[in-house]
């Protein structure tokens, strides 16, 4: 009696065009790789922002080292304050701009490195009904109530599910040593900066 209702429920399964099953991992695979496309975009957009806040950046600090340079009786080291309450204030300025822009970058980062894992399990997955197809593991047989191009849906709902992947914690790793060398970078430069201006105005 149990024999005759297992038969009974194979023959009622349902089932799927084999061409469905493979169009459906297809456009996975589609959607993922443009997703990934647009946040390379994204990435490449939020670095040439990055480089050009580095360029003014630079510019200002050079345009502030020449004039502390110049040999003139304005400014002595009683105005030491002044340039450095201004540089104080650029370098925050800076910092919060270079924050703000390396938070988007890692953002974006984090996001195509997702799309890219999704975009590897399904693009392995494809391959792998591919090959059961071509072994005959997902065709019906012809009681079972499906054609030779036709798969059955509950051996091939496991294969068709592609859940959004994450990377592990360590790939956090990256973003944190990324803010560790800005920052340093920045307080270096600040030091310097500030040590140069009492330097040149009290020396």
């Amino acid at each position: 009696m149990a024999d005759y209702e297992d038969e009974i429920d194979q023959q009622n399964q349902p089932f799927i065009p084999k061409e469905t099953a493979l169009q459906a991992l297809n456009t996975i695979i589609q959607l993922h790789f443009e997703k990934t496309l647009e946040k390379k975009r994204a990435i490449d957009h939020q670095k040439k922002k990055l480089h050009k806040l580095f360029q003014l950046f630079f510019i200002f600090l050079a345009i502030i080292f020449f004039t502390l340079s110049q040999p003139s009786g304005r400014l002595h080291c009683r105005h030491c304050w002044a340039p450095i309450v201004l540089l104080s204030f650029s370098h925050l300025f800076f910092y919060v701009s270079v924050a703000q822009t390396l938070r988007c970058i890692n953002g974006f980062k984090y996001q195509r490195r997702c799309h890219k894992l999704t975009l590897g399990l399904a693009t392995h997955k494809l391959r792998f009904i591919k090959s059961r197809i071509a072994a005959g593991d997902f065709l019906s047989s012809g009681g079972g109530g499906g054609g030779e191009d036709e798969v059955s849906a509950s051996a091939a709902a496991w294969d068709l599910e592609v859940p959004y992947q994450e990377p592990p914690d360590s790939y956090f790793g990256k973003f944190k040593r990324n803010w560790a060398l800005y920052f340093g970078f920045l307080i270096l430069l600040y030091t310097f900066m500030i040590s140069f201006s009492v330097v040149v105005l009290c020396f």
